[in-house]
């Protein structure tokens, strides 16, 4: 969405919130920084941070974003400040749930000067059946698109980690006027992908698409309408539940919706004027805007989030709506569109109370709640009007002694309004349900035909806690009421740590933080600390990366148990070498000179009594020992007398697959192991060299450029015939610059000019007999360079990667 409206609807709002987070200033972004997490620590209690609606952990949040499912995850994308608490350098963060309710933010998805273009609203989906060929490996895209004047689309081949830019950020369609806020959805009478856009262009409205693949866009039509501005959502719902009678809902960022006829080519609305979805303040200072539903649901719901602007807090800006689904019913007025909360709730609930068959009346005496309290919760109530004498009646929510509350909810069963939104009883009978949370409320009256989104500033002490339902001149029947006490859904993920061990994590002693790239763990003098993932194993191969920041040593621990009181560890000891221990005894150790500030790869094969230890991909094992003494137990990390990172866990998968002997060492840049292979992130150049040395051969690999400088590229590269320190050796890459080169320090021996795309994998192979060196690229049968150079006639084999963040996988070398 555009800034613009902020400015000119709340320009008193943002002077307010124009405060400074205690992060760096607003500036791009550059490889070395990228991606720009975590924030400072919270523990999301802070005053008026909702419980259970996601919010940013630091800086701005407004329109959500790219809304999806995906293997078992929901990811939510939203627009983001992470510099400060007022719009500004729009990026897109992201967040991951396994339920739609326990959300955990990850790093970065889109970052200025790293991805190109306005990186303002958008939308995306997984291309499950790779329509756009842009995958390169297991995963299925995710394909999103933003921009500003003309469409641009970003991809992820890993499940969201790491984005690309397609074409350098060429536009893939551009059209007349302003334009922003594409959303795309897949057509299946037509097979084709369909893409709607903002547009003023001859007055609001959008443009709408078709493409095969998500890269070729066709102009098929145009939607005019006044009120439709920005922020456009399209999806088909079946009335009634009746997949034979499906309309299709076209809506705007304020929530006005229309329903209509799509026939894969045109929009043909039944209504001239639209209806609202929810009747809370839809504008850009308000408590609801610019709403979208989740592609790609596993359930065939349609689920919908949107971005509650008013919400604010010490250190965040806005929030987002708790998921709803949307459904077509009938009403006596017509099919109209009702918003309910999803049944994930229920997960959050940790205590409860029930009532039914009461009469409310102006007595407190009559009211079911008195002397309750609660801080956040859900209110379920049905009241039947039949024989109602009472004018008006409701809650009072976050009540105090004095009779004052934090805010009223009121049906005027006269002019038949819930909190001032039209609603008729149904069957002589009304029904409420009420959110509540620390810093939001949302009403939903007759199973979602109001909704209505709020922000409430509620006061969370004790004395303010209370709840109250009364009845103004006269009574009426309370058929039912229900109070859920709601848990908080935060604390749940691990945001910077990337593995594959399920459920919670948990610290046993140590204060344990999220950092770029991990999980950092500190202890005091001569003291271990533990954070223990709730997996357990008892034969495995358990591996990760590791590094002691500062102090003696850190490790992977396995078969322990709750409380580490027994536990087996694998550390580097810095200055002493590798050791397995346990309490009680120290197994094993293998000198070795380990470098604070160094990162290395610890993996341990466990079967049975016996461990084996292999360090930095080596494939010989640097201990090999046995003992009895824990037969199973839980997975973790360990740091012991200062400061560890640890990131990288894994259990029984193969990261990065290589014949070439180890162990490896590096020469610059942070090298690390993914699910797609050994990663490496350096500014300038850094070097990943084998023990392994070669003269001639066949050496060849799979890499990828994740991402890298905008302006001079970035590359990623096999590197041979190099010394110890990767001062001499030859070089063949790819680089973003359009470029496949051979290289040494000092010279380009040969470069072979082709499109080289960042996210792309290429598979590189060379070729070196004496001073002949031929490069060939993705298994073509001709080299792309056939050159010859005298300088070295035998080394190491290696990695090498330039001003960028890349991947490399499958290096092999043979005769």
């Amino acid at each position: 969405m555009n800034p613009r409206p902020i400015r000119d609807v709340v320009p008193l709002m943002l002077a307010a919130l124009a405060v400074a987070l205690p992060v760096s200033s607003s500036h791009a972004g550059s490889v070395a920084d990228y991606p720009e997490f975590p924030y400072p620590a919270t523990a999301y209690t802070e005053p008026y941070r909702g419980q259970f609606h996601f919010s940013s952990r630091g800086g701005w949040m407004n329109d959500v974003n790219a809304p999806l499912y995906y293997n078992g995850t929901y990811h939510l994308f939203f627009q983001h400040n992470p510099h400060g608490l007022a719009w500004d350098t729009m990026h897109w963060g992201h967040a991951t749930s396994p339920d739609l309710v326990h959300w955990t933010q990850k790093p970065m998805a889109l970052e200025p000067d790293v991805h190109p273009g306005d990186l303002w609203s958008g939308n995306g989906v997984v291309d499950v059946n790779n329509t756009s060929g842009l995958r390169t490996g297991s995963e299925s895209p995710f394909v999103v698109f933003s921009g500003t004047n003309g469409v641009i689309v970003h991809y992820s081949n890993d499940a969201g980690r790491t984005f690309q830019t397609y074409d350098s950020g060429r536009k893939v369609i551009t059209l007349a006027g302003t334009s922003r806020d594409p959303k795309v959805i897949w057509h299946a009478p037509t097979s084709r992908w369909v893409l709607v856009v903002w547009s003023d262009a001859g007055g609001n409205g959008v443009n709408l698409y078709s493409s095969p693949d998500l890269l070729h866009w066709t102009y098929l039509s145009r939607y005019s309408a006044g009120w439709l501005f920005e922020c456009p959502d399209f999806f088909p719902l079946a009335v009634d539940g009746n997949a034979a009678n499906t309309k299709w809902v076209m809506t705007d960022a304020s929530g006005e919706y229309v329903l209509g006829a799509f026939n894969g080519t045109t929009f043909t609305p039944e209504w001239t004027v639209p209806q609202r979805m929810d009747l809370g303040r839809n504008d850009p200072g308000g408590t609801f805007y610019a709403g979208l539903v989740f592609s790609n649901m596993p359930d065939g719901r349609t689920v919908q989030m949107a971005w509650m602007p008013s919400n604010t807090g010490s250190t965040w800006t806005g929030s987002a709506s708790f998921p709803a689904e949307l459904k077509l019913k009938t009403f006596p007025e017509g099919v109209r569109l009702t918003r309910y909360p999803i049944s994930e709730i229920e997960s959050l609930r940790t205590s409860s109370a029930s009532w039914t068959n009461r009469t409310i009346t102006t007595d407190p005496a009559t009211d079911p709640l008195a002397g309750t309290s609660a801080d956040t919760y859900e209110l379920l109530a049905e009241f039947d009007l039949t024989g109602a004498t009472a004018s008006r009646f409701g809650f009072k929510l976050h009540a105090r002694a004095d009779g004052s509350a934090d805010r009223v909810v009121l049906y005027d069963r006269v002019a038949q309004l819930l909190s001032g939104a039209a609603m008729s009883p149904i069957n002589g009978r009304v029904k409420m349900r009420l959110l509540v949370d620390r810093g939001q409320l949302e009403i939903f009256g007759n199973d979602g035909r109001v909704s209505l989104t709020d922000n409430v500033k509620f006061d969370s002490a004790p004395a303010s806690q209370g709840i109250r339902l009364y009845a103004e001149g006269g009574s009426v029947k309370l058929v039912s009421l229900q109070l859920f006490r709601l848990g908080s859904a935060w604390s749940v993920g691990e945001p910077t740590l990337d593995t594959n061990l399920s459920g919670n994590w948990t610290a046993v002693g140590g204060a344990w933080s999220d950092v770029t790239g991990g999980k950092q763990g500190t202890t005091g003098s001569s003291a271990n600390g533990f954070y223990l993932s709730a997996q357990s194993g008892t034969d495995f191969t358990y591996e990760g990366d590791v590094r002691v920041v500062s102090g003696t040593a850190a490790a992977l621990t396995f078969r322990a148990n709750a409380d580490a009181t027994q536990h087996y560890t694998l550390n580097v000891h810095a200055g002493m070498g590798v050791k397995l221990w346990r309490p009680g005894r120290d197994i094993a150790l293998y000198p070795a000179p380990i470098v604070t500030g160094r990162t290395y790869h610890l993996k341990v094969v466990a079967q049975g009594a016996r461990f084996q230890v292999f360090l930095d991909n080596g494939t010989t094992p640097i201990i090999d020992a046995t003992d009895t003494a824990y037969a199973s137990g839980r997975f973790g990390f360990n740091v012991f007398d200062g400061t560890g990172l640890l990131r990288n866990a894994y259990v029984n998968t193969t990261g990065f697959r290589t014949n070439l002997t180890g162990p490896w060492s590096s020469s610059a840049g942070t090298w690390t192991e993914s699910l797609g292979g050994k990663q490496g992130s350096v500014s300038g150049d850094g070097f990943l060299l084998s023990s392994q040395t070669g003269s001639n051969f066949t050496y060849e690999g799979d890499v990828r450029v994740v991402n890298g400088g905008l302006t001079y590229g970035g590359a990623a590269a096999l590197t041979f015939r190099a010394n110890a320190d990767a001062t001499q050796h030859y070089t063949a890459n790819v680089d973003t610059t359009g470029v496949v080169k051979l290289w040494r320090p000092g010279r380009d021996i040969a470069t072979y000019s082709t499109p080289i795309l960042a996210g792309r994998t290429y598979h590189l192979k060379v070729v070196a007999q004496g001073s002949r060196l031929q490069v060939f690229l993705n298994d073509g049968t001709t080299p792309v360079i056939d050159a010859t150079d005298t300088t070295y006639a035998s080394g190491r084999f290696g990695l090498n990667v330039h001003a960028a963040t890349a991947i490399i996988q499958n290096v092999n070398v043979g005769p």
